[in-house]
């Protein structure tokens, strides 16, 4: 299990806090320092049912001057071009698990279907 994290970002430390009350083991990924690759994004985005715009966090594109492409299927490369360039745009925390399972683990719920991995495992 691996989960993108800012330190900085009070979301991933409640789900770090989450991973390591149910047991888990996992490895973090401080994605500022080491982004990750259009193809680990094309990859994610597909293991959670979305499209790229929608890991794209807005407020902090207009923050940073960035433009945003449309959101549509002609502009799909473009998004992943950016998230890979931009990797400050990205949704915080992403957990990703062996069993395919991954959430953008922001909320309860998310975290929930994360930690549900460590009591399945006992």
């Amino acid at each position: 299990m691996e989960i993108w994290i800012n330190p900085e970002c009070s979301k991933c430390q409640t789900a770090l806090s989450a991973l390591d009350e149910a047991g888990l083991d996992y490895t973090v990924r401080r994605y500022l320092d080491v982004p990750p690759s259009r193809d680990e994004l094309e990859q994610v985005v597909a293991r959670l049912g979305l499209e790229p715009w929608d890991i794209a966090r807005e407020r902090e594109s207009a923050d940073l001057g960035i433009a945003l492409p449309p959101r549509d299927a002609d502009n799909r490369a473009a998004w992943l071009d950016l998230l890979a360039a931009h990797p400050e745009v990205i949704q915080r925390p992403i957990v990703t698990a062996d069993d395919d399972t991954t959430v953008i683990a922001r909320d309860a719920d998310a975290l929930a279907r994360v930690t549900a991995l460590g009591r399945t495992a006992d």
